[in-house]
């Protein structure tokens, strides 16, 4: 008689301890995930603050492009709002596809931008110009490393959100899907061309 309430209290420890193992877990990976985009915040921040020195000195070269400059300029503006509000919380997946979108437009201004440097020689050869393009393509870069640790991150979470027994620790605590930082689109995927 003593064995049978004995048994059962060994079995609900046992399924709190999987429960609270699942759950610490669950945490551990979100907030991995959350580090991972962290890490693209500052890759992102840095680009920002570079593109309007870009812009300084593009400036006294290039004053019949206006529009390209204020078009830089607002996208990168646009840019950085949409990377505040991914990085309050990255799980949230309407902040990662505008980050995602005001990334693209982004880097078609950039591409605006760099096409129209190449047409003033006196441009592309100024030393502050070259330096800048340097640190940008290297901010790029970092960028791209960025998103892969983000994305494997995030990998990994739903993976584990997503798993059978795990799933049933994770939706009833309200562990939801993180978001991908995805490249919607086809000329995103190339970085933008830096060279002179």
């Amino acid at each position: 008689m003593l064995i049978t309430p004995l048994l059962v209290l060994v079995f609900l420890a046992i399924i709190g301890f999987y429960v609270v193992t699942v759950y610490n877990r669950l945490v551990t990976l979100r907030n991995r995930f959350k580090n991972a985009f962290a890490q693209i915040d500052v890759q992102l921040k840095r680009r920002y603050d570079l593109i309007p020195n870009l812009v300084e000195v593009s400036k006294g070269y290039i004053k019949h492009e206006r529009e390209t400059l204020e078009a830089v300029t607002a996208a990168r503006n646009q840019a950085s709002t949409a990377v505040q509000k991914a990085a309050a919380n990255p799980a949230n997946v309407t902040a990662m596809q505008g980050l995602m979108g005001a990334e693209t437009m982004l880097t078609g201004a950039l591409g605006r931008l760099f096409a129209v440097v190449e047409a003033y020689p006196d441009l592309k050869a100024n030393q502050n110009m070259m330096q800048l393009m340097e640190e940008l393509s290297s901010t790029e870069n970092k960028v791209s490393f960025a998103r892969q640790a983000y994305n494997d991150s995030v990998m990994v979470y739903n993976t584990t959100r997503e798993s059978f027994p795990d799933m049933l620790i994770a939706n009833p605590f309200g562990f939801t899907a993180a978001q991908l930082f995805e490249i919607t689109a086809p000329t995103e995927r190339e970085a933008p061309k830096v060279a002179f």
